[in-house]
């Protein structure tokens, strides 16, 4: 199960500069979330784990390059891993060139019990737009609904709304999807009108504040199961809710 559906994290963020520390920021953030993460290695050509015995100074080093390179905790049995590419601002929201972060974790019960927290560390860390952690199932159905009448036609999976392409949204604080878990920026928040107390009582029931003021909103207890149909529907309900989300409409 956690080989073939493995928890996806992913948050957009300001793209990386020279001398930044964000993408030590990043890893350390999501070490103090998921207790006894120790994330030393990298892969070789070959996808073998290699050590990493001085991680912080090579991750700053490799950040100089402008990226955030993938490290691993050299578990091949329950990998967990996380990356960073540079978005150009001519297929970005709002001409903005950004971070695309992705990490990858097993989704086990020690995963589910820290998830929350690890999208908290790995967003925050980031200083990121927005971002979401979701079951990799239900993220590719949910990537899906993002399409396009020239270059991507189709119509969204299981009646979900169509979202626009990234670089036809107009700001990099809005959202282009929802997610299991999803983490709001003070801006992203501010852009799609969360929160609103008389009608964001469930999903405040499950949300929590940053430190930095940002927002953690998880659309249902359970992971994200399309095919269960009352978590099909919360997430159509929060789609609804967030007009704005993917480039529909305003808030």
């Amino acid at each position: 199960m956690t080989r073939r559906n493995p928890l996806a994290i992913i948050v957009y963020a300001p793209a990386l500069v020279d001398n930044d520390g964000r993408s030590l920021t990043i890893v350390q953030g999501m070490e103090r979330a998921f207790p006894g993460l120790r994330l030393e290695w990298r892969l070789s050509k070959e996808g073998q784990p290699l050590p990493l015995p001085q991680r912080d100074a090579w991750l700053r080093e490799e950040t100089r390059k402008g990226r955030l390179p993938l490290v691993c905790n050299g578990d091949e049995r329950l990998p967990v891993m996380i990356s960073g590419l540079q978005i150009l601002a001519s297929q970005a929201p709002g001409g903005q060139p950004m971070l695309d972060v992705h990490a990858e974790l097993p989704l086990d019960e020690t995963v589910l019990g820290v998830s929350v927290n690890v999208l908290e560390g790995v967003a925050e860390g980031a200083q990121a737009f927005w971002g979401h952690a979701t079951p990799f199932r239900a993220g590719v159905e949910i990537s899906r609904q993002t399409i396009d009448p020239v270059h991507k036609p189709g119509i969204p999976p299981r009646g979900l709304p169509a979202l626009k392409f990234a670089v036809k949204i107009g700001a990099p604080e809005i959202p282009q999807r929802l997610g299991w878990i999803n983490y709001w920026s003070p801006a992203a928040a501010h852009a799609i009108g969360f929160p609103d107390p008389t009608r964001d009582a469930e999903l405040l029931s499950r949300a929590r504040r940053t430190a930095t003021g940002g927002w953690l909103v998880q659309l249902t207890e359970a992971p994200l199961d399309l095919d269960n149909p009352a978590h099909l529907d919360a997430l159509l309900r929060a789609y609804e809710r967030f007009p704005a989300i993917g480039g529909r409409a305003r808030p």
